[in-house]
């Protein structure tokens, strides 16, 4: 049996040169890869107690809605700057490569609700840190962060050093 990370493909120079960039459609177009993705990030949360899964756009959306349904939680959406149609609060953040802007609806997390942070990598961190921002400034409290892929050499877990963050595969280098 193939191990998770066998089913990650890396493309190098993409999308720019010098970046080795870590593929997930790979792990969405196998069944085995993609069952075995959602059964392992699962494991990590599932024994904790929380209200919402939230995820960005749009890989957070592949990997949290399923394990969402699965564990009977609500699952909110994280978008780009202009994709919901009500009422929302926005974050802008660097990105690797750029600076990008994330909105969640403002009646998508309540006062005290629990929240486990899901999406396929940590690269910088810029992404999971304006997600953490969103939820704490609408008054829920991220208990994890639960990713597929860690890229260690660019920083992210430490931007996020005060939430605990779990993922299941490393890759070294850019």
């Amino acid at each position: 049996m193939k191990e998770l990370k066998d089913y990650i493909r890396t493309i190098p120079n993409f999308p720019e040169k010098g970046v080795m960039f870590r593929d997930v459609t790979t792990v969405l177009q196998d069944p085995e890869g993609l069952k075995l993705a959602i059964d392992e990030m699962q494991e990590k949360i599932e024994n904790l107690e929380f209200d919402i899964i939230v995820g960005a756009e749009s890989r957070g959306f592949l990997f949290g809605m399923p394990i969402a349904y699965n564990l009977n939680k609500a699952f909110v959406p994280v978008r780009k700057k202009g994709k919901l149609p009500a009422e929302t609060i926005s974050e802008s953040y660097n990105l690797e490569y750029g600076q990008a802007t994330l909105e969640i609806h403002k009646d998508a997390i309540k006062p005290g609700q629990k929240v486990v942070i899901v999406d396929d990598l940590i690269a910088t961190g810029g992404t999971l840190e304006a997600i953490i921002k969103l939820v704490e400034r609408l008054g829920g409290e991220v208990i994890r962060v639960c990713c597929l892929i860690d890229l260690p050499e660019l920083g992210g877990k430490e931007k996020i050093k005060n939430y605990q963050v779990d993922t299941l595969i490393v890759f070294e280098g850019k």
